[in-house]
């Protein structure tokens, strides 16, 4: 994880805004109504069944998953916490700000825009450099204990599309795409944004 010194304001701007158009990009992908991604899934299903908005069960979902990094033995940096609180309200901002769309041709519009956006956030907040979201410190948690990478993610996002599927959410050809996509789309922002640590003095 980078200092807090090392360009702070910079850093800054980088995670807000990452975490801003994380937001607001699930917003687009819930709005196109051809599915989601597995934790957008389970998000829907426990609004549906608590009466809560979603990006209120984005927050409660997150903090719950950072007492979990607890026994994990993982580390939140600055960048967690703010994904834990920010990337919620932004999702409910979204809902309702952005339009409905009823043609096919908008609705893919919506999805093809959600994935690169969602691609080019996580490049954005994860290369500020200021720690990993909630859901990816459960992944390395369980990496650490000697659970293979690839297993544990798996075996993750499964749980929680099934979970999320048996709760009411929306699982259609979206969740497809996003599964194929969001890899190597999110290699090739993280490639592009990060922000490498300063070999200057530290400062802005």
């Amino acid at each position: 994880m980078a200092r807090l010194t090392d360009r702070p304001v910079q850093r800054a701007l980088r995670l807000t805004a990452g975490l801003a158009l994380f937001g607001l990009c699930l917003a687009l992908l819930v709005e196109a109504d051809l599915g989601a991604d597995p934790w957008t899934v389970l998000t829907q299903g426990l609004a549906a069944v608590t009466g809560l908005t979603l990006g209120q069960v984005v927050v409660a979902v997150s903090v719950l998953l950072l007492v979990l990094w607890v026994p994990l033995r993982q580390r939140p940096g600055p960048g967690t916490v703010a994904n834990a609180l920010l990337v919620g309200p932004f999702l409910d901002l979204g809902l309702a700000w952005i339009p409905t769309p009823h043609h096919l041709p908008a609705r893919v519009a919506f999805l093809v825009t959600a994935v690169v956006g969602v691609a080019v956030a996580t490049g954005l907040y994860v290369g500020a450099g200021w720690g990993s979201g909630p859901r990816d410190g459960l992944m390395t948690g369980l990496a650490d204990l000697g659970v293979p990478v690839v297993a544990a993610r798996a075996a993750i996002e499964l749980s929680v599309l099934a979970v999320g599927w048996l709760l009411g959410g929306s699982v259609g050809v979206a969740t497809v795409v996003f599964a194929l996509a969001i890899g190597p789309l999110v290699g090739y922002a993280l490639g592009k944004l990060r922000l490498p640590p300063s070999a200057a003095p530290d400062g802005v």
